[in-house]
């Protein structure tokens, strides 16, 4: 596989391997992987909650009451 990176990137990357005695390809693998586990966890979660939401085990909360509610909580803390 090959990967286009931006002059901007690439030398970050350089400049990083350089400093870590690392070789690129090692750094763009080990940072992909963990991307790609990062992404399947947040997956995981997202599909959780989602199949709560549609059993009916959880309520939707709307975005008025979200923002009412931090808005009480900011004026709380202001008023302290």
């Amino acid at each position: 596989m090959e990967v286009q990176l931006t002059p901007e990137t690439q030398a970050k990357l350089t400049a990083l391997a350089t400093q870590s005695g690392r070789r690129t390809d090692e750094l763009v693998e080990d940072a992909m992987a963990g991307y790609l586990d990062e992404v399947a966890q947040v997956r995981v979660i997202l599909d959780g909650r989602y199949d709560n939401l549609k059993s009916g085990n959880v309520k939707p909360i709307s975005g008025d009451d979200v923002e009412a509610y931090f808005r009480r909580k900011s004026a709380g803390r202001r008023a302290e």
